[in-house]
């Protein structure tokens, strides 16, 4: 509600998110009548996608008017307007003030864009607000002295038309537009309040913990007082992740789409720009189909280790087994350990070694739970920042995969995961190299050459 030096709005419009009943209807009610009454604006429109979500505003307002102690209100009411200032039609629903006021209700589906031209225009259920009727809505704003335009909503689902609602909040948050204001209730995928929730559902899924309490209450400005919490505990038990993770903690799907379980935060704070010397190992990754491989290389020091990328193929990885093969066969009297996982190819590679007289002391094929604990074991060297990895760029395969990258629980009893993709397009298997890479740098008493990865 800032103004200039000259009485202009600062915001000429102003974007709100926050999950679901959290009173985005009581504040569209209030921001009316004080235009109505305090601003001097003579005509207020509140819209919503539909006509019964449009009524359900007119009925609040109706609410506030009729409560007692309110008799103030009423007569300021125009009883020259409707039935005593009120019109109660469907489709029509508006109250007039003495004073030349207008608030009006309509439903966004019927109208269009007509009707719209206003002071100040409450834009309900905005992830929904299709691309046209936003255009339509703004040419007919555009002739108003010092117009405002609020557009409130949650989150957008894959089937809103989201389009505009995530315009505006992405014009606004980075710095793009100058008169615009964001309001935004919600988690993201680093929060803290979302890691706790999501470490506690990895190790109870679809139990209800105290983490995911947390994270409620951390998203819902309601919450344990408008709120129901144990209507909110019956959304966890029927929703998906996903949508729960939209509805209630305000998270929009780019994040749910790219969540990673290495922030990036933990991720730059060990970023290097010299690659050490010391003891050094591989690691060889394939996915379960044999469409993507990865290799990787880590050198153990005295303060830790170092780890990165070497390769990562994408197609028929049989066919880059035997160039792989021949890679090591140069190099395998400088190295401790070649850890190799993957059903896809591991036993491939391992022959292919063999074959060029790779001693099988060099090369180790890894078991289920050897794979879980390389995993847990890199992950925590990265949050005790005991592991360090060159500076990327974001289109180098293992910065693609951090941050894409999540945990996927493999067994409710031992609490063991592994790294899955949350993208389409997303691969795992340049993380699994490092990680086993690490593993095997750190678990072997073997020791070899100089740390080249040439």
């Amino acid at each position: 509600m800032g103004e200039r030096a000259d009485g202009s709005w600062a915001a000429k419009r102003v974007g709100m998110s926050v999950p679901r009943q959290n009173g985005k209807s009581q504040l569209m009610v209030a921001r009316a009548l004080a235009g109505a009454l305090l601003f001097g604006e003579k005509k207020i429109v509140i819209s919503a996608h539909q006509a019964d979500t449009a009524r359900e505003g007119f009925s609040k307002l109706i609410e506030i008017l009729e409560a007692d102690g309110n008799d103030w209100l009423q007569s300021r009411l125009d009883p020259k307007y409707g039935r005593a200032g009120v019109m109660n039609a469907i489709n029509r629903e508006a109250v007039k003030f003495s004073n030349g006021a207008l608030i009006q209700f309509k439903a966004r589906t019927l109208s269009g864009g007509r009707g719209f031209s206003s002071d100040c225009l409450l834009l309900d259920e905005a992830q929904r607000l299709g691309r046209p009727a936003w255009a339509s809505i703004n040419s007919t704003m555009s002739a108003r002295a010092n117009p405002q335009v609020w557009l409130l909503g949650t989150p957008p689902t894959p089937e809103d038309d989201g389009e505009v609602f995530e315009s505006v909040r992405v014009s606004a948050v980075d710095g793009v537009s100058s008169t615009s204001a964001w309001l935004e209730w919600g988690l993201d995928s680093e929060h803290p309040a979302y890691l706790a929730a999501r470490d506690s559902l990895l190790a109870n899924p679809r139990q209800w913990s105290p983490e995911i309490e947390a994270a409620c209450w951390w998203s819902n400005p309601a919450w344990n007082t408008r709120i129901n919490r144990e209507v909110v505990m019956g959304e966890f038990e029927t929703y998906t992740p996903e949508q729960f993770a939209l509805d209630r903690l305000g998270m929009w799907a780019d994040e749910l789409r790219a969540s990673r379980l290495i922030t990036a935060t933990e991720w730059s704070a060990i970023e290097t720009t010299e690659a050490p010397d010391g003891v050094r190992s591989f690691g060889v990754a394939f996915n379960i189909d044999g469409s993507r491989m990865a290799l990787a290389g880590a050198v153990k020091h005295s303060s830790g280790a170092y780890v990165e990328v070497i390769d990562a193929h994408t197609g028929e990885v049989e066919a880059g087994i035997a160039p792989l093969a021949d890679w090591f066969a140069d190099r395998w009297r400088s190295v401790s350990r070649i850890a190799i996982s993957g059903q896809a190819g591991a036993a491939a590679l391992e022959q292919a070694l063999l074959d060029r007289r790779v001693p099988q002391r060099v090369i180790h094929v890894m078991s289920g739970p050897e794979v879980f604990a390389a995993n847990a074991m890199f992950y925590d060297a990265i949050r005790d920042k005991t592991v360090t990895h060159p500076v990327g760029k974001p289109t180098d395969h293992l910065e693609r995969a951090v941050a894409v990258c999540d945990r996927k629980l493999a067994s409710k009893v031992t609490g063991s995961w592994r790294w899955t993709p949350t993208t389409e397009d997303g691969d795992e298997t340049p993380l699994e190299a490092v990680g086993f890479a690490h593993w095997a740098v750190r678990t072997t008493k073997v020791k070899s050459g100089r740390a080249v990865f040439v």
